[in-house]
Protein backbone atom coordinates (compact mmCIF):
# COMPACT_ATOMS: atom_id res chain seq x y z
CA UNK A 1 0.00 0.00 0.00
CA UNK A 2 1.54 3.35 -1.07
CA UNK A 3 2.20 5.93 1.62
CA UNK A 4 0.15 9.10 1.63
CA UNK A 5 2.18 12.18 0.79
CA UNK A 6 2.80 14.11 3.98
CA UNK A 7 3.51 17.53 2.49
CA UNK A 8 1.65 20.32 0.75
CA UNK A 9 2.51 19.97 -2.93
CA UNK A 10 1.71 23.61 -3.80
CA UNK A 11 3.85 24.88 -0.93
CA UNK A 12 6.70 22.58 -1.97
CA UNK A 13 6.49 23.93 -5.54
CA UNK A 14 6.50 27.54 -4.24
CA UNK A 15 9.60 26.83 -2.18
CA UNK A 16 11.34 25.15 -5.10
CA UNK A 17 10.37 28.08 -7.31
CA UNK A 18 12.15 30.46 -4.93
CA UNK A 19 15.34 28.39 -5.07
CA UNK A 20 15.31 28.17 -8.88
CA UNK A 21 14.54 31.89 -9.06
CA UNK A 22 17.43 32.82 -6.78
CA UNK A 23 20.03 30.38 -8.13
CA UNK A 24 18.98 29.36 -11.64
CA UNK A 25 18.34 25.85 -12.88
CA UNK A 26 21.89 24.63 -13.38
CA UNK A 27 23.24 26.02 -10.09
CA UNK A 28 20.42 24.44 -8.07
CA UNK A 29 21.19 20.99 -6.70
CA UNK A 30 18.64 18.38 -5.71
CA UNK A 31 19.84 18.78 -2.12
CA UNK A 32 19.11 22.54 -2.30
CA UNK A 33 15.57 21.73 -3.38
CA UNK A 34 15.02 19.05 -0.75
CA UNK A 35 16.17 21.40 2.02
CA UNK A 36 13.94 24.22 0.79
CA UNK A 37 10.88 22.00 0.32
CA UNK A 38 11.42 20.06 3.54
CA UNK A 39 10.79 16.70 1.88
CA UNK A 40 12.78 13.54 1.27
CA UNK A 41 14.47 12.55 -1.97
CA UNK A 42 12.04 9.73 -2.70
CA UNK A 43 9.04 12.00 -2.14
CA UNK A 44 10.47 14.46 -4.64
CA UNK A 45 11.04 11.78 -7.26
CA UNK A 46 7.65 10.14 -6.65
CA UNK A 47 5.83 13.46 -6.89
CA UNK A 48 7.73 15.43 -9.54
CA UNK A 49 9.75 12.81 -11.41
CA UNK A 50 13.06 14.64 -11.28
CA UNK A 51 14.63 18.08 -10.95
CA UNK A 52 13.53 19.01 -14.48
CA UNK A 53 9.92 18.01 -13.81
CA UNK A 54 9.95 20.08 -10.63
CA UNK A 55 11.43 23.03 -12.54
CA UNK A 56 8.67 22.88 -15.15
CA UNK A 57 6.04 22.81 -12.42
CA UNK A 58 7.70 25.72 -10.61
CA UNK A 59 7.87 27.71 -13.87
CA UNK A 60 4.16 27.03 -14.51
CA UNK A 61 3.32 28.21 -10.99
CA UNK A 62 5.40 31.35 -11.48
CA UNK A 63 3.73 32.14 -14.78
CA UNK A 64 0.27 31.68 -13.29
CA UNK A 65 1.13 34.00 -10.39
CA UNK A 66 2.81 36.56 -12.66
CA UNK A 67 -0.16 36.53 -15.07
CA UNK A 68 -2.60 37.00 -12.20
CA UNK A 69 -0.56 39.97 -10.91
CA UNK A 70 -0.40 41.50 -14.40
CA UNK A 71 -4.15 41.06 -14.93
CA UNK A 72 -4.95 42.52 -11.52
CA UNK A 73 -2.77 45.55 -12.15
CA UNK A 74 -4.26 46.11 -15.60
CA UNK A 75 -7.86 45.73 -14.34
CA UNK A 76 -7.59 47.70 -11.13
CA UNK A 77 -6.49 51.03 -12.56
CA UNK A 78 -9.09 53.48 -13.91
CA UNK A 79 -6.73 54.54 -16.70
CA UNK A 80 -5.42 51.87 -19.12
CA UNK A 81 -2.28 53.93 -19.73
CA UNK A 82 -1.91 54.43 -15.98
CA UNK A 83 -2.15 50.66 -15.51
CA UNK A 84 0.59 50.05 -18.08
CA UNK A 85 2.77 52.72 -16.46
CA UNK A 86 2.19 51.31 -12.97
CA UNK A 87 3.12 47.81 -14.08
CA UNK A 88 6.28 48.97 -15.86
CA UNK A 89 7.30 51.10 -12.88
CA UNK A 90 6.84 48.14 -10.53
CA UNK A 91 10.18 46.89 -11.87
CA UNK A 92 12.43 49.84 -10.93
CA UNK A 93 10.30 50.58 -7.87
CA UNK A 94 10.69 47.04 -6.53
CA UNK A 95 13.09 46.17 -3.76
CA UNK A 96 16.79 45.73 -4.44
CA UNK A 97 16.37 41.99 -3.84
CA UNK A 98 13.50 41.77 -6.33
CA UNK A 99 15.46 43.68 -8.97
CA UNK A 100 18.56 41.51 -8.40
CA UNK A 101 16.78 38.19 -8.85
CA UNK A 102 14.98 39.34 -11.97
CA UNK A 103 12.03 37.51 -13.47
CA UNK A 104 11.95 33.71 -13.42
CA UNK A 105 10.57 33.63 -16.98
CA UNK A 106 13.31 35.95 -18.28
CA UNK A 107 15.89 33.93 -16.34
CA UNK A 108 14.54 30.73 -17.89
CA UNK A 109 14.66 32.32 -21.33
CA UNK A 110 18.30 33.26 -21.03
CA UNK A 111 19.40 30.06 -19.29
CA UNK A 112 17.38 27.26 -20.86
CA UNK A 113 14.94 28.17 -23.64
CA UNK A 114 17.50 27.81 -26.42
CA UNK A 115 18.25 24.19 -25.44
CA UNK A 116 15.10 22.93 -23.69
CA UNK A 117 12.01 22.56 -25.85
CA UNK A 118 9.66 22.07 -22.87
CA UNK A 119 10.86 25.27 -21.21
CA UNK A 120 10.64 27.13 -24.54
CA UNK A 121 7.04 25.95 -25.03
CA UNK A 122 6.03 27.04 -21.52
CA UNK A 123 7.60 30.44 -22.04
CA UNK A 124 5.90 30.86 -25.41
CA UNK A 125 2.52 30.03 -23.90
CA UNK A 126 3.07 32.40 -20.98
CA UNK A 127 4.24 35.12 -23.33
CA UNK A 128 1.10 34.73 -25.43
CA UNK A 129 -1.09 35.26 -22.35
CA UNK A 130 0.82 38.40 -21.39
CA UNK A 131 0.76 39.65 -24.97
CA UNK A 132 -3.01 39.19 -25.17
CA UNK A 133 -3.60 41.08 -21.92
CA UNK A 134 -1.37 43.95 -23.00
CA UNK A 135 -2.99 44.13 -26.42
CA UNK A 136 -6.44 44.46 -24.82
CA UNK A 137 -5.19 47.26 -22.55
CA UNK A 138 -3.52 49.07 -25.46
CA UNK A 139 -6.81 48.94 -27.41
CA UNK A 140 -8.68 50.28 -24.39
CA UNK A 141 -6.13 53.09 -23.99
CA UNK A 142 -6.62 53.93 -27.65
CA UNK A 143 -10.42 54.01 -27.22
CA UNK A 144 -9.98 56.41 -24.29
CA UNK A 145 -7.63 58.66 -26.25
CA UNK A 146 -4.62 57.86 -24.03
CA UNK A 147 -2.52 56.25 -26.77
CA UNK A 148 -1.99 56.98 -30.43
CA UNK A 149 -5.00 55.55 -32.29
CA UNK A 150 -2.80 54.75 -35.31
CA UNK A 151 -0.71 52.24 -33.35
CA UNK A 152 -1.01 48.59 -34.26
CA UNK A 153 -2.15 47.29 -30.85
CA UNK A 154 -0.59 43.86 -31.50
CA UNK A 155 2.80 45.40 -32.26
CA UNK A 156 2.52 47.82 -29.30
CA UNK A 157 1.77 44.87 -26.98
CA UNK A 158 4.85 43.07 -28.31
CA UNK A 159 6.90 46.21 -27.71
CA UNK A 160 5.62 46.42 -24.12
CA UNK A 161 6.34 42.74 -23.50
CA UNK A 162 9.89 43.22 -24.82
CA UNK A 163 10.24 46.36 -22.71
CA UNK A 164 9.19 44.42 -19.59
CA UNK A 165 11.75 41.70 -20.35
CA UNK A 166 14.46 44.26 -21.01
CA UNK A 167 13.67 46.15 -17.83
CA UNK A 168 13.79 42.92 -15.81
CA UNK A 169 17.10 41.89 -17.34
CA UNK A 170 18.59 45.36 -16.91
CA UNK A 171 17.42 45.50 -13.29
CA UNK A 172 19.02 42.13 -12.62
CA UNK A 173 22.26 43.39 -14.17
CA UNK A 174 22.30 46.29 -11.71
CA UNK A 175 21.00 49.20 -13.80
CA UNK A 176 19.99 51.92 -11.31
CA UNK A 177 16.24 52.36 -10.73
CA UNK A 178 16.29 55.97 -11.98
CA UNK A 179 17.71 54.83 -15.33
CA UNK A 180 15.00 52.16 -15.57
CA UNK A 181 12.35 54.80 -14.84
CA UNK A 182 13.75 56.88 -17.71
CA UNK A 183 13.29 53.87 -20.00
CA UNK A 184 9.66 53.54 -18.87
CA UNK A 185 9.03 57.24 -19.59
CA UNK A 186 10.70 56.98 -23.00
CA UNK A 187 8.74 53.85 -23.96
CA UNK A 188 5.40 55.37 -22.96
CA UNK A 189 6.17 58.66 -24.72
CA UNK A 190 6.70 56.72 -27.94
CA UNK A 191 3.32 55.03 -27.60
CA UNK A 192 1.55 58.33 -26.92
CA UNK A 193 3.13 60.23 -29.84
CA UNK A 194 0.49 61.34 -32.33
Amino acid sequence: MPRTKEFDRDEAVRRAMQVFWEQGYEATSTDDLLRAMGIGRQSMYDTFGDKHGLYLEALRAYQAEYSANLMECLRSHPSPLGAIREFLLSIPNGTQKARARGCLSVNATTELAHADAEVATLLKTGGAVGHGALERVVKEAQRKGELNPKLDARVAAGFLLSTIGGLRLSAKAGTPPEALRDVVDFALAGLKAQ
